[in-house]
C-alpha cells in the first residue's frame, strides 16, 4: 500500500474510533408523581383541574433534563412519556432531534425503548414503591391493583425494577429526580447515582415543594453532573433466574392466573413467576399488567 494512503486510512479509522468513543446515549424516563408541586390526582390526569399546568411542568423538568445532559456531552437522546396514559409530554416543544416513546401497550414498560446502544438512564418525576410508608403518591405500576412488587424477594419501586431491567442491557441508571423517599429508595441500589430532590414528601398527599422554575435550574444541574460522572455508575443485573412476585389487592386476577402451568400461587393474594432473566420477567409484567380480553381494536 502506498504510504499516502496508509496515511488517510489510519486518519480515516482514528477519526471514527475518536466519533465513536464521543458519543453517549441517553434514555430519559418521564413519570409525574416525583415531578415538583404533584401532590394529588388534580395534577396527574386529564379529569384533574391542574393537569393542562402540569403537563407543561413536567415537559419543563424533562427539556432542564435534555439540556444539562447536552452540555455534558451526550449526543443523542431519546425521551420515554411513561406516565398515566403516556401522552403527557407537549411533544412540540422538544428538539427536532429529540425521538419520544408514547402510549401504551409497548415492550419494557416506562423504559420503552432501550436496548444496548444506550449509554444511561435518566429517570425524571418519579415516587417511592408501594411498600414505602412515605412518599408522595408511592405505588409501584399500580395503586389501584397491586400491594407488592419483588424481585428475588425483594420490593421495588418503579424505579429500582427499571434499574434492573435497563441493567440487562448493560445501561446504568445515572439521575433520579422525585421526593426525598424516592431518591433515597434509589440511593440504596445505586449509590453514586445523581439525584434532584424536588420536594419533601409529608404524606401521600403532601409535600413541601420546590417551585417549577427552581426544580428546572437543579434538574438541569444534576442531569450535567450525572452524565459527567457517569463512568463512576455502574448498572446493576441480577445472575441467573429472576423471580417476580406480585401481590394484588383482590383475590380473583390471583385465581385465574394460578392455571397458567409458568405461574404459582404462593398465597392468597400474591403469583410467582420465574424468568431466565429481566427481559423474560418483564415481558410476563407488562402482559399481566396490559392485557385485557376487551382490548380493541
Amino acid at each position: 500500500m502506498p504510504k499516502y494512503l496508509f496515511v488517510i486510512t489510519f486518519l480515516i479509522l482514528t477519526t471514527l474510533s475518536m466519533n465513536a468513543q464521543n458519543k453517549f446515549k441517553v434514555l430519559i424516563a418521564v413519570d409525574m408523581e416525583g415531578i415538583a408541586g404533584v401532590v394529588t390526582g388534580e395534577q396527574l390526569g386529564p379529569s384533574g383541574f391542574e393537569y393542562s399546568r402540569f403537563r407543561q411542568f413536567t415537559t419543563n423538568e424533562a427539556l432542564a433534563a435534555i439540556e444539562g445532559a447536552r452540555e455534558a456531552g451526550a449526543t443523542e437522546i431519546v425521551v420515554a412519556d411513561s406516565h398515566g396514559n403516556g401522552q403527557n409530554l407537549l411533544i412540540e416543544q422538544f428538539p427536532d432531534d429529540i425521538e419520544i416513546v408514547r402510549s401504551w401497550p409497548r415492550r419494557f414498560g416506562m423504559m420503552g425503548g432501550i436496548d444496548d446502544t444506550f449509554d444511561a438512564v435518566m429517570m425524571i418525576g418519579y415516587h417511592s414503591s408501594t411498600t414505602n410508608k412515605e412518599g408522595v403518591r408511592a405505588h409501584t405500576f399500580s395503586s389501584a391493583r397491586l400491594t407488592d412488587v419483588k424481585l428475588n424477594g425483594q420490593s421495588m419501586s418503579e424505579g429500582t425494577y427499571a434499574a434492573y431491567l435497563v441493567g440487562e442491557f448493560g445501561v446504568p441508571v445515572i439521575l433520579i429526580t422525585g421526593d426525598n423517599v424516592a431518591t433515597a429508595e434509589m440511593k440504596e441500589l445505586i449509590p453514586n447515582i445523581e439525584t434532584a430532590v424536588v420536594k419533601e414528601a409529608y404524606g401521600f398527599h403532601s409535600a413541601k415543594t420546590m417551585t417549577p422554575g427552581a426544580a428546572v435550574k437543579l434538574i438541569k444541574e444534576k442531569a450535567k453532573s450525572a452524565v459527567q460522572n457517569a463512568k463512576n455508575i455502574k448498572p446493576v443485573k441480577f445472575d441467573g433466574e429472576v423471580s417476580l412476585d406480585i401481590s394484588f389487592k383482590n383475590y380473583r386476577p390471583v385465581e385465574v392466573l394460578k392455571y397458567l402451568s409458568i405461574v404459582d400461587r404462593i398465597d392468597s393474594h400474591t403469583i410467582r413467576y420465574v424468568g431466565g432473566n429481566m427481559i423474560e420477567v418483564d415481558d410476563f409484567r407488562t402482559f399481566l399488567m396490559e392485557y385485557s380480553s376487551s382490548i380493541s381494536p
